[in-house]
């Protein structure tokens, strides 16, 4: 009985020790919610709403093999009219429709670089408001580009513009970076890194899109968040090809292409070959959201040293988003095969994009892939890739400012680091710029979220002044900080 009842007291100890820490978590932090609501400015709102409906009413549709320059030009011209201050007193660079402007300032020590890109997904399926219509409608901004991001571009133009107006200078020199390429990785943001890189300027603080303030980031997580990206999956396509001699459909053998690929789809849809682990980054996010969940969750949070291996297993169960940080994807997404219905293929093949994790890089995901492929008797053809990018240090002066001016902007709000699923083109800025936080200062609702590479793009106009006065203020906080 004594064995039996030692034994019990070890296995409830760890158990006794998380509900403790969880329960003095909760009352140091009793109360505490991450709000956040704009202050309602009509005039701002109306002025920045225009701007931003102009901007996008020029279709800057981006894919790659599809050049359309005089669209570009189109929309840079439209920049200048809405902001003209910031062209008649900027130093501009344009290579290829890509955008850099500088703004000398009294210093080059610590530059800061903000970004956001000019160029947008195609269009499909039916709309409430075209989406180049621009439309103002519902207290909303609708149209592609509205959310991504042309309300960012708009945005630190618009904070330069004011700025400029007020007799400003800033204290270090700031650079305005656009691409025209960015949706399909494409050259744009490279050869603007490469332009600066050739001067021998080294950011300070790249500020590009990727995070944001987002409603309720996790189910039992409530509020608003600034999500701050600092670290960002890597990402491949990816195609196998199974071949065979062909022949009529009406006498087919066993193991032909097209079977072959879907059993190797079924099986990496059923169990990924990737594994799912908590890196520090994504334990510092869940820490972090621990004071603002609910007890059942902030147990888990809090004590991921206890609980880490069952969240794993299960965050595919409770959130798709949640599951991606923490490891690997596939995700297949074309095919092809024969050109008759009654003719066996020659070839067949799909497509997968694959995003890699800090825990199994390129080269470890490639690997695996290509392995279980072949036991499918696949081919494995690597179209592109890019490796999984440097963390930013958390503790570093510049994402410690960055993260001030998201509290001094948004009153209430609470900030968290993440792991960035999706790719932005500060990837671009991580050789030359050791803190590259993704960050767009918007609100993103359940509908922003959605829409966002789909129907119905909008957002909201009451977030724009927010949006002005963080760039504002990320631009000022420099010289306040180093211009003693």
């Amino acid at each position: 009985m004594k064995t039996a009842a030692l034994i019990i007291c070890i296995l409830l100890c760890p158990l006794l020790i998380a509900l403790v820490r969880t329960v003095v978590i909760k009352l140091r932090f009793r109360g505490k919610k991450s709000t956040y609501r704009p202050v309602g400015d009509k005039k701002r709102e109306e002025e920045y709403a225009s701007k931003l409906s102009e901007m996008i009413k020029i279709d800057t549709v981006s894919h790659e093999g599809v050049d359309k320059p005089e669209r570009i030009y189109e929309f840079h011209a439209l920049l200048e009219k809405l902001f003209p201050l910031v062209h008649s007193n900027l130093e501009k660079t344009e290579i290829n429709g890509n955008l850099l402007f500088k703004w000398k300032g009294k210093k080059s020590d610590k530059p800061v670089v903000l970004m956001g890109h000019q160029d947008v997904v195609p269009v499909e399926g039916e709309w409430k408001h075209g989406p180049f219509s621009g439309d103002i409608a519902d207290s909303l901004v609708w149209g592609r580009g509205s959310a991504d991001t042309k309300c960012t571009v708009m945005a630190f133009f618009q904070a330069v513009e004011e700025l400029l107006k007020e007799g400003y200078t800033p204290y270090e020199d700031v650079y305005l970076s656009s691409s025209c390429t960015e949706e399909w990785t494409g050259p744009g943001c490279p050869s603007l890194v490469q332009y600066l890189k050739d001067r021998g300027v080294k950011p300070f603080l790249v500020c590009d899109e990727g995070g944001g303030i987002i409603s309720k980031p996790l189910a039992g997580v409530n509020g608003d968040f600034a999500v701050m990206g600092i670290i960002e999956k890597g990402m491949s396509g990816v195609k196998f090809t199974a071949k065979s001699n062909g022949g009529h459909a009406s006498a087919p053998k066993k193991n032909t292409p097209i079977p072959r690929l879907a059993a190797f789809v079924s099986r990496v849809e059923k169990k990924s070959p990737f594994k799912r682990v908590l890196i520090p980054e994504l334990r510092s996010f869940f820490r972090e959201l621990a004071p603002y969940s609910s007890f059942p969750l902030a147990l888990v949070f809090s004590n991921l040293w206890l609980f880490g291996g069952l969240f794993t297993r299960l965050m595919p169960l409770i959130s798709a988003q949640g599951a991606a940080m923490m490891g690997t994807t596939i995700c297949f997404t074309m095919q092809s095969g024969s050109d008759a219905f009654n003719v066996i293929p020659a070839e067949a093949s799909v497509t997968a994009n694959i995003r890699f994790a800090k825990n199994q890089g390129r080269e470890e995901s490639l690997r695996i892939i290509t392995e279980l492929a072949s036991r499918y008797g696949l081919e494995t053809e690597v179209l592109r890739a890019s490796d999984v990018t440097p963390s930013v240090d958390m503790n570093g002066e510049a994402f410690s400012l960055c993260r001030s001016v998201i509290k001094q902007t948004f009153p209430g709000v609470a900030s968290v680091p993440y792991v960035m699923t999706g790719g932005t083109d500060a990837r671009y800025y991580q050789e030359i710029c050791d803190t590259c936080v993704r960050f767009a200062p918007v609100l993103y609702g359940p509908e922003q979220m959605k829409g966002m590479h789909g129907l119905n793009e909008t957002i909201s106009v009451s977030c724009l002044p927010g949006a002005v006065d963080f760039y504002r203020n990320i631009i000022t906080a420099v010289g306040e900080k180093y211009g003693r």
